[in-house]
């Protein structure tokens, strides 16, 4: 076969000529197909590929006509070989390269088509590891990197992603390509790559000191925590909700909404929850027989600072409950669904954001900056129940009291450090949060709770971590305090245990700690 005659001048604009097209899938690839034919592409093609262009009336020419040799192993080797790689790497502006293209009969190809075997799909389904393995493609990621790699004289359209963009460019500009274009589809290409290896690592890797994390899905926020940062989410945010209504979500907003999700995920399988969260932190949680009683109990638990809020709920928000919501500024509502009725009352405000929350499972680690690196940690998955609990006092608790501290640790878990959690018949009463001793999170936790005229007498208190002396304990039982629950592990939990088995005190022990900083 002769290499074609093309155009080898230091021009950055190059019209197509030719192009090789190997791809798993053929979605949207037929207009492109019938355009390049259209503009008089030599089209070259494999296998399933190969077949789907002569099925559509087109001439194709097969890769064993160039590289005059058969797919060998089941089609694990296909493309790998000098005339075809030649072909996409050779150097236009090189009088070294063209020569050797004549010389070894080697054709031009001037865009390379490629869609990658689904290696995380197939990871995802659950399937053997024999076909895990099998989907590691060879073939389709070689020619990406060389076809990126020769950016200048090479397009490369590396994922069915950008086909549309494909499209579009050859049908605007009659089928030729700036050196900007091929750049721009070269970094998409990369991109493609070295996701696809990061996956394929992950997937072999058992090593925990080693961590790769690629994340395909971004977008731009209108600014970070403050206006003058730069700020970005990357993730599959479509994934875990459908957004119904109002304004693009900020980098505060998507805090608050993590903290919120992370926070009823505690009260899944519970009747039904209301919280309120403000700055991470919740200022307002209850469970009520109705969603509508649970909302109004968490909202009185702090009106204040419900303002501006991001609300949330476990189940189903009815007619009743939006228009009570109506009547408060918030910017977040989510919830796992709506009455028809509801979203229209929640819809009278244009900015409110409202969410459905899908059925996702959130990542099993959590990664944060740190000096010039990552840290990484479990999840803390861990979820106080009765089973967890060990009563350390002469005075057992109530099984309301139970209840209510199983509640409130909850509450506490979600809660940023140091925190002290008060809570009663199902219903947050206060909070002490982020301060630097827990005697201080336990006096801002009363003085909350005084401002709104809530008796504590009867409540239930919840720490984050143990207490390294009594006070704690001493101060919670003046207020009115009946029951505690903490991790222990102090050694000085005995000066506690003392305090509340002399003053009549239920405490509890649970052996976890919860500290959120």
């Amino acid at each position: 076969m002769q290499s074609e005659n093309h155009n080898y001048t230091m021009s950055t604009t190059k019209t197509i000529q030719s192009a090789l097209i190997s791809v798993f899938s053929k979605d949207g690839l037929e207009p492109i197909v019938r355009k390049l034919h259209e503009q008089n592409v030599t089209l070259y093609s494999t296998g399933g590929t190969e077949d789907f262009i002569k099925n559509l009336g087109i001439p194709v020419v097969p890769v064993e006509d160039i590289t005059s040799f058969p797919e060998i192993f089941g089609g694990r080797v296909k493309t790998l070989h000098p005339k075809i790689f030649g072909g996409i790497l050779n150097r236009q502006d090189n009088e070294s390269d063209v020569q050797q293209m004549k010389e070894f009969d080697i054709p031009q190809i001037d865009l390379v088509i490629v869609d990658l075997y689904p290696f995380e799909k197939t990871v995802a389904s659950g399937a053997s590891e024999q076909d895990i393995i099998e989907k590691i493609d060879i073939g389709g990621i070689s020619l990406i990197r060389a076809g990126a790699k020769n950016f200048k004289d090479t397009v490369i359209v590396a994922s069915v992603n950008e086909y549309s963009l494909l499209l579009d460019l050859i049908t605007e500009q009659n089928g030729a390509t700036t050196l900007e274009n091929r750049r721009l589809f070269a970094t998409k290409a990369f991109h493609v790559s070295s996701h696809y290896d990061g996956a394929i690592f992950n997937y072999f890797n058992t090593d925990e000191t080693i961590y790769k994390e690629s994340i395909a899905n971004g977008q731009i926020l209108r600014y970070g925590e403050n206006p003058h940062q730069k700020g970005f989410f990357f993730g599959d945010f479509d994934a875990m909700f459908k957004k119904v209504h109002g304004k693009e979500l900020s980098y505060n907003n998507l805090l608050d909404v993590d903290a919120a999700v992370n926070l009823i995920n505690e009260f899944k399988t519970d009747g039904p929850t209301f919280a309120i969260l403000k700055h991470n932190n919740a200022c307002g949680l209850a469970s009520r027989k109705t969603i509508s009683e649970a909302y109004l109990a968490a909202l009185a638990c702090d009106p204040t600072s419900a303002f501006g809020g991001v609300l949330i709920a476990n189940t189903k928000i009815d007619l009743a409950t939006a228009q009570e919501i109506n009547k408060l500024f918030c910017e977040v509502v989510i919830a796992p669904s709506y009455d028809d009725d509801a979203i229209e009352v929640l819809q009278e405000k244009k900015n409110r954001i409202i969410l459905v929350q899908n059925e996702v499972e959130l990542p099993s680690r959590q990664v944060r900056t740190c000096l010039n690196g990552l840290l990484i940690q479990d999840r803390n998955n861990i979820t106080d129940n009765k089973e967890h609990l060990k009563t350390v006092t002469i005075t057992e608790p109530t099984a309301q009291e139970i209840e209510d501290l199983i509640f409130a640790s909850k509450i506490c878990k979600n809660t940023k450090s140091n925190t002290i959690v008060f809570a009663k018949n199902g219903t947050l009463i206060s909070s002490g949060t982020g301060q630097t001793s827990r005697v201080d999170a336990l006096v801002q936790a009363v003085d909350k709770a005084k401002a709104f005229g809530f008796d504590l007498t009867g409540a239930s208190m919840a720490s984050d971590a143990f207490f390294p002396f009594p006070d704690c304990v001493e101060l919670a039982k003046k207020v009115g305090i009946t029951a505690v629950i903490q991790p222990g592990g102090s050694i000085k939990d005995e000066l506690s245990i003392n305090y509340c088995n002399e003053n009549n005190v239920a405490m509890v022990f649970t052996g976890t700690r919860h500290f959120k900083h």
